[in-house]
């Protein structure tokens, strides 16, 4: 399984956050800390759910936490074309 379109700052706000570990993070969000480190590491995208207990565990918006790079999501920009000449 390849890398996610969705690129994270949970390790920055980890360290931000007196060094909490991973397992720490996941005992707050309800999660195993195997999953926190593949999403950390971008190998498992979060549910919404999931994404927005992660933000709330450190006390921030959503957006300082998870960003969504488009341009690199090959299936998207592939569907977008599709898009643009069905319509089109």
């Amino acid at each position: 399984m390849g890398k996610t379109p969705i690129s994270n700052r949970i390790r920055v706000l980890r360290a931000e956050h007196g060094d909490m570990s991973q397992g720490d993070l996941a005992a707050r969000i309800g999660m195993t800390r195997q999953t926190v480190a593949a999403i950390e590491k971008g190998k498992y995208a979060p549910t919404l759910e999931a994404a927005f207990r992660i933000a709330a565990a450190f006390g921030v918006p959503f957006s300082e936490v998870f960003q969504y790079r488009a341009d690199e999501d090959a299936a998207f920009l592939k569907r977008q074309k599709q898009t643009v000449k069905t319509d089109g």
